[in-house]
């Protein structure tokens, strides 16, 4: 329970709980690219086809079906650490051991073991994902979810940044089997950050037998008034962003930008500008409440999206790039802080692990299904129509909150 001194945005900003989302964050997006791009990249100049590395992408399944496991790690503990730690210690040294392993196997000569080691670090790296959302979710209060979510989404990107961007640029020095040796070592300082971190108080009822731990969580859940109005919210609340961002590059492309002209406004502007939306969001949404902020940033999310029709009137405006990119990003920072901190307030402390599993795995549903057909709608309605469209696909799942206001306002 927070004090009214730590309910202060820059008090509670400055915390060692706050600290420790922002590092558990950047762990967490630290192995995400080294079985994406950075060994795509490997993979390529081994000399493996394309169509091989194309098969590559189902290395990423442990990510969405993360919540068939998680009742695992609500059920049992570990005698050290508690319930949190004690799991997230022992996976985090695996998956360091696991990630020196897969620098070690030659994508020339074995890309069936490369698959394997590949396998098993995007298995590790999602059961850290699940113990790293149960721990934010059950170590922050209520009104701490927005900022605590903030700070772990922009660790994220930054973990991500580093394994994908420094990891190409080492590439080119040191070679792929030393920078997987070097990711590592440095996933296995992730430790050092669990053993400092606090456990969480297990809430009450938590699961006695395996059997209510993969049961009772989603009765819990469904039984709810407005269960399936909540999923229907994960899925639309970011939908339209989701397609814009999908067919950003080729819309760059169409409107006659250079490559590096691309490349320098979305690292440049981009990044930090979503970074920055993301902590604002998080300060915000103490000050607002997370109705509010939901509320506030979908309908910048929206209009960022419809910023993107102003551009293709315009045609080839730099300065138009780079406001359209900046406010889109700043948006999506904000919006995301928000649906984040939405989603772990619906899970219940008993079971957070499987539930905010199960809410999360949903979430990537319209990245990778809803996304397939928007180049199919660009082409049909042109780049004016296509993003208008997107901008307007927004609205339902704003809508959908007014049936929220009574309990989350």
């Amino acid at each position: 329970m927070t004090t009214p001194s730590e309910s202060r945005p820059w008090r509670v900003l400055w915390s060692r709980r706050m600290a420790v989302a922002f590092f558990m964050g950047f762990y967490s997006g630290l192995p995400l690219l080294l079985t994406g791009s950075l060994l795509q990249a490997w993979m390529r100049e081994s000399g493996v086809d394309l169509a091989t590395i194309g098969l590559f992408a189902l290395v990423g399944l442990p990510y969405t079906g993360k919540f068939l496991w998680a009742p695992l790690f609500d059920r049992y503990a570990l005698p050290l650490l508690g319930r949190r730690r004690g799991w997230l210690l022992l996976v985090q040294l695996a998956l360091a051991g696991a990630i020196a392993g897969l620098g070690w196997v030659d994508p020339a000569h074995a890309p069936w073991g490369v698959a394997l080691a590949a396998l098993l670090v995007a298995f590790l790296s999602a059961s850290q994902d699940i113990l790293i959302d149960a721990y934010r979710r059950e170590s922050l209060a209520e009104l701490e979810q927005g900022l605590g979510a903030s700070l772990y989404v922009n660790g994220y990107r930054l973990g991500m940044l580093l394994t994908s961007g420094g990891g190409l640029i080492l590439a080119d020095f040191i070679g792929f089997r030393q920078v997987y040796a070097l990711c590592g070592l440095l996933m296995a300082s992730g430790a050092v950050i669990t053993l400092w971190a606090r456990e969480p108080q297990s809430a009450h009822g938590v699961p006695r037998t395996l059997a209510e731990a993969v049961v009772q969580p989603f009765l819990t859940f469904f039984r709810r008034e407005d269960a399936l109005w909540i999923l229907a919210f994960i899925l639309l609340y970011k939908i339209g962003d989701t397609m814009a961002s999908h067919m950003t590059m080729p819309f760059y492309l169409d409107l006659g930008f250079s490559k590096t002209e691309i490349g320098a406004v979305v690292k440049l502007f981009g990044f930090w500008a979503t970074i920055a939306g993301g902590l604002i969001g998080g300060v915000l949404i103490l000050r607002l409440g997370l109705y509010a902020s939901l509320w506030g940033f979908g309908v910048l999310q929206a209009l960022s999206t419809a910023g993107f029709v102003l551009l293709a009137w315009w045609g080839r405006d730099l300065l138009g790039l780079m406001g359209v990119v900046t406010f889109e990003n700043l948006s999506a920072g904000l919006g995301t802080a928000a649906f984040v901190a939405f989603m772990a307030s619906q899970t219940d402390r008993r079971f957070t692990a499987t539930q905010y599993a199960l809410l999360s795995s949903l979430m990537g549903i319209p990245r990778v299904i809803v996304a397939a057909p928007t180049g199919l709608l660009a082409e049909w309605l042109g780049w004016p129509g296509f993003f208008l469209c997107c901008a307007l696909i927004a609205l339902p799942g704003l809508l959908i909150l007014l049936r929220f206001r009574h309990w989350l306002a």
